[in-house]
């Protein structure tokens, strides 16, 4: 008789996957406290920065050839994209708790069912629409939790404005990284991801850095090394075990967010970030379930 307890070996791409998204939160709480005091823009440059350097010596150390035509347009296609993404999220974090803003995020998967039935041509089943509508009414109750709690201020807007336009970076990104899959390796994704946004960034520089302290060049570091960290795990970890059994691991980032909001920040989680959260998770995992297959037909009743 089998053993019914799963071996180490099976758990292991979903502790890796686990422990990716809790870097990554704990990457968010070190970027607000960063972004708090030195401003979103230098805090995200910063960070983009340190990440390149700590990922791109095990890209090089491939010898690989630089990237050219199709690859390199993905490249740098991703980076634009991803440096204005990161810079709103950061930004927002500013302006909105934690747990409120990593909840609100999860919209992003749900909007890319959209962008891939324009751009590649997938079809919208019905249950990716019960899930768009799950999702917004999620982000319908968090909002007017604030409304009804007298806390939707200019602050708040702003927050929310962000938010909303990290998450449709964020979604269109969705579709890039599919075609990037497609044509490079991870790690030098990971070094053409970090570096290409750093560069990007900095174009502002004359008009919005701020050279941080001493003290918040700690954190920053913390969120470079975080952030390599969180997507090496979840990289391992969806290189061995289906992406259908990981995805609702991922929902886990908002446990994360609300433990490391209260530790940092001392953020209360309302209840209306708790059920919108709970709208928007139901409808990510209802379009993440696969349709069973269908039961083999016995040729002696056909």
């Amino acid at each position: 008789m089998p053993d019914a307890v799963p071996s180490p070996s099976r758990l292991a791409p979903f502790a890796a996957a686990f422990a990716g998204v809790g870097f990554l939160a704990l990457m968010d709480a070190f970027m607000k406290g960063a972004a708090l005091a030195t401003g979103a823009y230098s805090a995200t440059v910063l960070r983009s920065f340190i990440g390149a350097a700590l990922i791109a010596p095990f890209w090089l150390a491939r010898g690989p050839a630089w990237p050219r035509g199709a690859v390199m347009k993905l490249h740098l296609e991703r980076g634009v994209i991803s440096a204005f993404m990161a810079l709103s999220f950061f930004y927002a974090l500013t302006k909105l708790p934690l747990a409120e803003a990593i909840a609100l995020s999860f919209i992003a998967p749900l909007l890319a069912l959209y962008f891939a039935h324009l751009l590649l041509g997938e079809t919208i089943r019905r249950e990716a629409i019960l899930a768009s509508l799950l999702g917004i009414a999620g982000t319908l109750v968090i909002v007017g939790g604030r409304i009804g709690e007298g806390e939707f201020d200019a602050d708040t807007a702003l927050g929310l404005a962000a938010l909303a336009f990290s998450a449709v970076l964020y979604a269109y990104n969705f579709i890039v990284i599919r075609r990037q899959s497609q044509l490079a390796g991870p790690v030098e994704i990971a070094t053409f991801h970090a570096g290409i946004g750093g560069l990007v960034l900095l174009i502002f520089a004359p008009f919005a850095w701020e050279t941080p302290q001493v003290e918040v060049m700690g954190g920053i570091a913390a969120a470079g090394v975080l952030t390599v960290a969180g997507s090496m795990a979840i990289a391992w970890a969806y290189a061995r075990e289906e992406a259908q059994a990981l995805v609702p691991i991922e929902y886990s980032g908002f446990l994360w967010a609300s433990l490391l909001g209260w530790l940092f920040f001392r953020e209360e989680v309302t209840l209306p970030t708790l059920a919108g959260a709970a709208l928007i998770v139901a409808g990510c995992w209802l379009v993440t379930r696969r349709a069973p297959p269908p039961a083999p037909v016995d040729p002696t009743q056909a």
